[in-house]
């Protein structure tokens, strides 16, 4: 219909730059000119997100935090602190950014820079929309895979390069949670690839579209494992043990000051809205919504979803304590990778009884959300109570005594009297 035509346009950005190719083909244009100025356009969009975002999330995760921990938050800069994430990037651009004497210059210069290029490409997959996607990749699960894997590099990078024992061992400590984590990342990540049949994003959404149904009622325990796991990608409370003052100072960044350090800070923020960009597309549905995404844009759906993951990362943040260094890896190696194994079996036989018995999903599959359910929530508790018992050094229970020695100071000298009190 010639009047809904300009609503659904913008419900779904995608026919615009549709209708711009058409048009640029009507005029004989190259068709790797077309490719070109499409993609581009597309490009544009998506780094206006991730810079306008990265500012407002500033403002929004310092005033969640404040009010989760009965403070104010940011209130002095303009009306309700808005200003406060500009006057800060004001503040970094004034700062004078050194470089240590001994330090490898290029090196040491290029890494807060390079490490923002996989947090920017990991947006060319996301289906924002039903034909709003930069690079619809076969293979896109993998390629975020991929890009997370770089990560380690550019860490080992900063901390090597900064001629600094602090900052290389708070680089060591990252690359350890990272490959230790990486594990039952991908691990999640290949159950939900083997339970949709697919590594496209896209296909995943609209395996999601064509069940009816978000894949987090069918993959709950991959959920879990992909969420606690990416709070550790991430270097986020309560996993940022690669910052802990009290042990290393600042970590792999203690050398960098200025708006160098201010990347380090930004690429935080930028690869948390990646991350909670992939939960909502991988298991929330992405732009699908049962159908509301005939009423309201589904990139704006989308958005909201996203949103929605980044508020658990902050509450996360907000509420729980820094773990140990042993806590942290023991967790990874004993709690999540059983799980993820166990998850990977359980969907090998719930995908191997759909198809040898021919069943019809809408009988198998909520007999499967059930189980999966069932199992997950039976499999963490039991786990936890197994592993918590190694970390317990407090008695239950007060122990009531009569009588407490004090070692106190013998008048003569030599060996300290006992007493009691």
């Amino acid at each position: 219909m010639p009047i809904l035509s300009p609503w659904y346009d913008f419900r779904d950005l995608g026919n615009a730059a549709a209708r711009l190719a058409d048009a640029l083909r009507d005029i004989d244009a190259p068709e790797g000119v077309v490719y070109a100025l499409v993609g581009l356009l597309g490009a544009v969009g998506v780094l206006l997100f991730v810079g306008l975002t990265t500012l407002v999330n500033i403002w929004v995760e310092r005033r969640l935090i404040g009010r989760m921990q009965v403070r104010r938050g940011p209130n002095r800069l303009g009306p309700f602190g808005l200003l406060q994430p500009v006057a800060d990037a004001i503040k970094l651009m004034q700062k004078e950014a050194l470089t240590p004497r001994l330090a490898d210059g290029l090196v040491f210069t290029l890494a807060p820079v390079v490490i923002f290029i996989p947090a920017i490409l990991a947006f060319a997959v996301l289906p924002w929309g039903e034909k709003m996607v930069l690079a619809d990749l076969n293979v896109g699960v993998l390629y975020l895979l991929a890009l997370g894997s770089t990560n380690s590099l550019i860490v080992f990078m900063a901390g090597y390069a900064s001629n600094n024992k602090y900052a290389l061992l708070g680089a060591m400590r990252v690359i350890a949670m990272l490959i230790s984590y990486e594990i039952p990342g991908v691990l999640s990540l290949l159950a939900v690839v083997a339970f949709t049949g697919t590594m496209s994003l896209s296909g995943i959404v609209d395996f999601q579209a064509n069940y009816w149904s978000w894949l987090l009622f069918f993959q709950p325990l991959a959920l879990v494992i992909f969420l606690l796991g990416s709070t550790v990608e991430l270097n986020r409370s309560p996993a940022d043990i690669a910052e802990a003052e009290s042990e290393i100072i600042a970590g792999y960044h203690i050398e960098y000051s200025g708006m160098k350090w201010g990347l380090f800070y930004a690429v935080e923020l930028v690869n948390s809205i990646a991350i909670s960009a992939v939960i909502a597309s991988l298991f929330l549905g992405g732009w699908w919504t049962f159908g509301l995404e005939e009423f309201v844009p589904g990139w704006l759906i989308f958005i909201g979803k996203i949103y929605a993951c980044y508020f658990l990362l902050i509450w996360f943040r907000g509420t729980l304590p820094r773990f140990r260094v042993d806590q942290l890896m023991a967790f990874a190696w004993k709690f999540l990778l059983p799980m993820a194994l166990v998850n990977i079996l359980l969907v090998a036989l719930e995908i191997t009884v759909w198809e040898e018995f021919d069943l019809s999903a809408g009988a198998v599959l909520p007999v499967f959300a059930v189980v999966n359910f069932a199992l997950a929530g039976a499999l963490v508790a039991g786990w936890a109570r197994v592993m918590a018992a190694q970390f317990e050094r407090f008695p239950r229970r007060a122990r009531l005594v009569p009588d407490i020695d004090v070692p106190l100071p013998a008048e003569g000298g030599g060996h300290a009297a006992r007493a009691a009190v």
